[in-house]
């Protein structure tokens, strides 16, 4: 798993397919030809002001940080990337909610045959 910093990998996976849950938010894309290598699997993580002030981020994209080192390697999809996004909803769900709802995420995403 690599990941994503530069704010030109976060917009592409903006306009990719989007899957919510109440805790957190999730974007997928193909990751670029170029950078294109086997296995490569990228994610990156935000979290916005709504979720409280520097700590509480830093909090959230914490525990999704963990959530994805757990969840991606199993069910992502190679030659994808990832961005995690962090609700308030994050800070306060028990940890095996966060490892679940991923899981869901990820699978909806999976049946989506148009990528």
């Amino acid at each position: 798993m690599e990941r994503m910093k530069t704010r030109a990998d976060f917009l592409r996976a903006q306009k990719g397919r989007r899957f919510n849950t109440p805790a957190l938010g999730i974007e997928m894309c193909a990751t670029p030809v170029a950078l294109a290598r086997a296995g490569l699997l990228r994610v990156g993580f935000t979290a916005s002001a709504k979720v409280g002030g520097a700590v509480e981020r830093n909090r959230a994209k914490r525990r999704l940080r963990e959530v994805a080192r757990a969840v991606l390697p199993l069910s992502g999809r190679e030659g994808h990337d990832y961005v995690l996004i962090a609700r308030t909803a994050t800070l306060a769900r028990p940890f095996a909610g966060l490892l679940d709802d991923l899981t869901k995420a990820l699978d909806a995403l999976k049946g989506n045959k148009n990528g």
